[in-house]
């Protein structure tokens, strides 16, 4: 009842170190066990414990579940790209957003190179999701930014421009009174895309 009374708001960017001070235990992640309606089921493996990474040679393994993307959805999975990943990952996903800037921006490391490195080109979509939901060498997790449906969605769109662009097609949009246009919660009305994993893996 106390916090029903008194706001605990948290200012945009303040650290959340702030509350545990006060004893409040919060770290902005949904509760543990719980999915958020028309959402796709959390991925399956948890983060590797420092000096290991059995998990994260296991997510090769693990597909992208998202049927291919139709150009709406593209769309929507691009624009989440330039938001959270364009920043570092340059627009052309070439590895030179502002932040490296070709050397002159305020961070040194020069981040991923997505399309044109072998390495990236190359890294199964399971892994890219590990690295994007836990986090991976310079990169932090981005699990508390983006749902389990809006990262796969731009690891489809990151596919979609590897390899000379040849990979992962978009599909065509579906009727607007399609029962295959739905609508995800988390990215705006006709963005979305859900998987057959929210009906049949439950």
């Amino acid at each position: 009842m106390p916090d029903m009374g008194y706001s605990r708001a948290l200012e945009t960017y303040a650290p959340y170190d702030t509350l545990a001070k006060q004893g409040i235990k919060y770290n902005r992640l949904p509760v543990a066990g719980t999915i958020k309606r028309n959402e796709l089921l959390p991925f399956p493996l948890t983060a590797d414990k420092a000096g290991d990474t059995a998990n994260y040679i296991a997510a090769m393994q693990i597909a992208n579940p998202l049927p291919a993307l139709n150009a709406v959805q593209m769309k929507e999975a691009e624009r989440l790209y330039l938001v959270n990943c364009g920043i570092c990952h340059g627009t052309a996903l070439d590895g030179n957003g502002p932040l490296y800037n070709g050397g002159n921006g305020p961070y040194a490391a020069a981040p991923a190179k997505l399309v044109g490195q072998a390495k990236y080109e190359n890294m199964p979509e399971g892994q890219m999701m590990y690295s994007v939901t836990y986090g991976r060498g310079q990169m932090g997790s981005y699990a508390s930014q983006l749902s389990t449906t809006q990262r796969w969605m731009i690891i489809h769109y990151v596919k979609s421009k590897q390899g000379g662009g040849k990979q992962q097609p978009a599909a065509k949009a579906a009727p607007a009174d399609s029962a295959a246009a739905v609508k995800d919660p988390g990215t705006g009305p006709g963005t979305g895309p859900q998987s057959t994993a929210d009906t049949t893996k439950k």
